[in-house]
């Protein structure tokens, strides 16, 4: 961390606010994404979840939903959709079998993979102005941010300036 904090009182504002511009960027990219898998035969929500469980990222139905941002509720109900095809399925866990993995099964691999190619077309598109090293930059940037705010705790009370 800087010794010196970037962001003052005087020089905060929505145009220079990294919290705004992901959550503006989030808001203008979800509709467009949704939009890629209006005719396809998974949502981009459910594309998102056999993505994320394939690549390791969240393996419980609480994992997925918190990666996701939704509620359990609505995350098992769409898991049981996704399991009724075939495409996930649900299995004890080894080490604790209190807890139920949720894993990808091949077709739902397969069906992750088929749809890639719409959201290349759209990051590409979205990307065109910038360099590779440009876009390596960003990613490395924003993947170093995230898992600073990932390794804070969700529950610790927010820091204010009266708390310092």
């Amino acid at each position: 961390m800087p010794k010196k904090p970037y962001y003052t009182e005087k020089n905060l504002n929505c145009r220079h606010s990294i919290g705004y511009l992901v959550r503006r960027l989030h808001n203008l990219m979800a509709p467009r994404a949704e939009a890629r898998f209006a005719r396809a035969e998974l949502s981009f929500t459910q594309w998102v979840t056999l993505m994320g469980l394939g690549d390791g990222i969240a393996k419980t139905c609480a994992e997925v939903a918190q990666h996701l941002g939704h509620d359990t509720g609505a995350t098992t109900r769409m898991l049981d959709q996704l399991e009724k095809r075939g495409l996930v399925k649900r299995e004890r866990d080894t080490a604790d079998r209190r807890v139920v993995n949720v894993v990808l099964t091949a077709k739902g691999r397969a069906m992750s993979k088929l749809l890639i190619p719409r959201m290349v077309d759209l990051w590409n598109d979205s990307l065109s102005d910038f360099s590779h090293a440009e876009v390596n930059t960003l990613i490395e940037l924003l993947t170093r941010l995230l898992a600073r705010i990932e390794r804070e705790s969700v529950t610790a009370p927010a820091r204010t300036r009266a708390a310092r």
